[in-house]
């Protein structure tokens, strides 16, 4: 018997889920989403590409700027769903919104809970560094990602990945995920496990602070923070010609005595500056105003010289 689903979801990290829910035998009722916003160099309101997604399917959308006045909690007791499912949303969801359907909320997160709860799980897997990461199948409660647990699925990070192309990457496994297992919450049959919260972390939204590359610190850690931030917001650097975006760069060795944030070279590939450890070599980077082009091009037409300090 097919269920009647809300679907929460926002970017383009739920859409996989959402696309495979209306390929699915369930009634996909209603799509709930964030409201339009300012987006593209014109910063005109854009919807979300979930919000693009239900439309095209001819689903019917919300985009409630209210949660918690009791309002949205009795629409959604109209639409008496029987499971609602969370990818993606970006707002917690006050308690008489969780107790409408009658199968409760499944969310899919993208991090091996508990580690990394929050709004940013996959950047930070990158910082930290991470070899591997995976998506969780979980129970949605009021606290943030601290429901009990569904299924867990690794993926391995490949060391080119960046927060965009491991995003892709997991977006279909969270799909695959949620797919597998909703024949188990509709009868009965799921069985979840409470999180080990001594172990959980955190990872709160991405500031603009956070992109800053500091070249005191480690060569693999600036590569690192590179991926995490690319290709939005964007790692970024000051040099003597202004601000500097990079969005793919690797590590390299030593590079003598020089202090940190030196440029010891402008070779075939692209800049090569000093770090705490070890040096970056900066393969695809963007000046203000700019377009993105190769390391070697941007130094051809920015006048560098050896010596100078960045950072």
């Amino acid at each position: 018997m097919a269920m009647r689903i809300v679907f929460f979801g926002t970017p383009a990290f739920a859409v996989p889920s959402l696309d495979a829910l209306l390929a699915g035998p369930h009634a996909v009722v209603t799509v709930v989403t964030q409201p339009e916003r300012p987006a593209g160099r014109g910063r005109a309101p854009r919807a979300s590409p979930v919000s693009e997604v239900a439309s095209r399917a001819g689903i019917p959308v919300l985009t409630p700027t209210k949660l918690r006045d009791g309002t949205f909690a009795a629409t959604l007791r109209e639409l008496a769903p029987d499971l609602c499912v969370v990818v993606a949303y970006g707002r917690i969801l006050p308690v008489d919104v969780l107790a409408v359907p009658r199968l409760g909320y499944l969310n899919v997160h993208a991090s091996l809970l508990p580690s990394f709860r929050g709004a940013a799980p996959i950047a930070y897997s990158l910082l930290a560094g991470d070899t591997v990461t995976g998506v969780s199948l979980m129970k949605l409660t009021e606290g943030m990602d601290e429901g009990p647990v569904l299924a867990m699925r690794e993926l391995a990070i490949d060391p080119a990945d960046d927060c965009g192309a491991l995003t892709t990457k997991l977006a279909q496994v969270g799909a695959a995920l949620l797919i597998e297992h909703l024949a188990e919450v509709e009868d009965g049959r799921a069985r979840f496990a409470e999180q080990d919260h001594a172990r959980a972390t955190y990872a709160r939204p991405i500031a603009r602070d956070d992109a800053a590359l500091s070249w005191s610190a480690a060569a693999t850690s600036l590569v690192n923070r590179v991926r995490a931030m690319a290709p939005a917001p964007g790692a970024f650097t000051t040099y003597p010609g202004g601000v500097l975006k990079v969005y793919r760069a690797r590590v390299e060795g030593p590079a003598a005595d020089a202090a940190p944030g030196t440029l010891v070279e402008i070779g075939a590939d692209g800049p090569r500056l000093a770090c705490g450890e070890g040096s970056v070599r900066l393969l695809e980077v963007q000046r203000e105003g700019g377009r993105r082009q190769r390391g070697d091009e941007f130094a051809r037409g920015a006048r560098l010289a050896v010596g100078e300090r960045w950072g």
